[in-house]
C-alpha cells in the first residue's frame, strides 16, 4: 500500500530514447560458450528501452512526448505505431535512410532470467541537431529521461536544453558505459541498477552501507539525487534531503525484460520535481514493475495505472 497519497495530476514526460523491435527467444537455460541450444518458441514485440519507459508513462497517465529515430522500414512503422496506440506524441521520431531501424534479440530462460543484445541501427545514428527542433517541446515538459541506447551527445545537448528550462532530467546510464564530460552536471537523478552502478563507481552493492558508499562516489562525481534498483530487493534512493530503501514486491517473475524500464517510466509520471514524494513514487513504480514481470513481453506487459490501483488496492 502506498504511505500517504500520490499527487493527483501525473508529470508531462519527454523520453528521448531507443526504439527496438525485439525477438525474444524462449529457452529452458542460458546456453554455455559454444553450446548450440533449441529455442522453444519465438516472439515478436515493440520494445527499446526508451519506448518501455515512454509506454510505462503514459499508461500511468503522463502525458507523454517521445524524441528518438527509426529506419525508413517495415519496423520503423511498426514502433511509431506502437507509441501512438498508447497516446504518445511521435512529431519528434524522425526518420532516416542512413540506418535500419534498432532491433534486439533476447534470450529468455525459464526462470525469467534474459540476456539481451542490442543492434542500435538507427538508435545510435541520431545528431543533435534533432534536440534544437525539439526545443519547445522539451521547454514545456516536467521530466525528461534518457538512457544509453542513444548517443550521450544527444543526451547531453537534451539536458543541457531542458536544464534552462527548469525541466528535471533524469538518466538512466544502462547500458552502463563511461559518462561523458560534463552529461551528470545538468542530470537532476541518476537510475542505475546494481551492475550499472558498480561499473561507474568500482563499489559492489551488497547491502544499505554498499548503497551509502555508491551514493557517495555518486556525489564526488557531481550528480546528488541517486536510485539504485536491486532486482528483486527493492530500491535504494539518495537525495540531498532524505535517504532509505524500498523493498520490492514479491511476486514470481516470468519475464523481467522491461521491469527496469517500468520502474524508471511509472516514476516518472508521479514524482515532485522536488523529490517531496520520491517514496510514493518509488512504491508506485515498484508495483508498476512487479507487475510488468508476471507477464511475457516487454511493451505487452507494462501495466496501467487501473490495473496496478486494482492489484494494491
Amino acid at each position: 500500500m502506498l504511505r500517504g497519497a500520490l499527487k493527483n495530476m501525473t508529470n508531462k514526460v519527454v523520453v528521448l530514447g531507443s526504439l527496438n523491435v525485439d525477438t525474444t527467444l524462449h529457452i529452458a537455460q542460458m546456453p554455455k560458450p559454444g553450446e548450440t541450444i533449441s529455442a522453444k518458441s519465438k516472439t515478436n514485440s515493440a520494445g527499446g528501452k526508451g519506448a518501455n519507459q515512454a509506454v510505462a508513462a503514459a499508461r500511468s497517465h503522463a502525458q507523454t512526448s517521445f524524441i528518438g529515430q527509426v529506419g525508413r522500414d517495415s519496423a520503423g512503422d511498426f514502433m511509431i505505431a506502437a507509441l501512438k496506440k498508447d497516446g504518445i506524441n511521435t512529431d519528434h521520431v524522425t526518420v532516416t535512410d542512413q540506418s535500419g531501424t534498432g532491433s534486439a534479440v533476447i534470450l529468455l530462460d525459464e526462470a525469467g532470467q534474459n540476456s539481451i543484445m542490442v543492434y542500435g541501427g538507427a538508435n545510435q545514428a541520431m545528431q543533435t541537431d534533432v534536440i534544437s527542433k525539439s526545443e519547445t517541446l522539451i521547454a514545456d515538459a516536467d521530466v525528461l529521461i534518457s538512457e544509453f541506447e542513444t548517443p550521450q551527445e544527444v543526451t547531453y545537448a537534451a539536458f543541457k536544453l531542458a536544464k534552462q528550462h527548469g525541466v528535471m532530467t533524469i538518466l538512466n546510464p544502462a547500458p552502463a558505459a563511461t559518462i561523458k564530460p560534463g552529461l551528470l552536471s545538468v542530470t537532476d537523478l541518476i537510475v542505475p541498477n546494481e551492475t550499472e552502478s558498480v561499473t561507474l563507481t568500482g563499489i559492489t552493492v551488497t547491502d544499505t552501507a554498499s548503497m551509502d558508499d555508491n551514493a557517495a562516489k555518486f556525489a564526488a562525481m557531481g550528480i546528488q539525487n541517486v536510485i539504485i534498483t536491486v532486482g528483486d530487493r527493492g530500491a535504494y534512493y539518495h537525495t540531498a534531503k532524505a535517504s532509505g530503501f524500498v523493498p520490492a514486491f514479491k511476486v514470481h517473475a516470468k519475464d523481467t525484460t522491461a521491469a527496469g524500464d517500468t520502474f524508471i517510466g511509472a516514476f516518472s509520471a508521479k514524482v515532485n520535481p522536488d523529490f517531496s514524494n520520491i517514496e510514493n513514487a518509488l512504491i508506485y513504480a515498484q508495483q508498476a514493475s512487479s507487475i510488468t514481470v508476471q507477464r511475457m513481453g516487454a511493451l505487452p506487459s507494462i501495466p496501467t495505472t487501473e490495473e496496478i490501483k486494482e492489484t494494491y488496492k
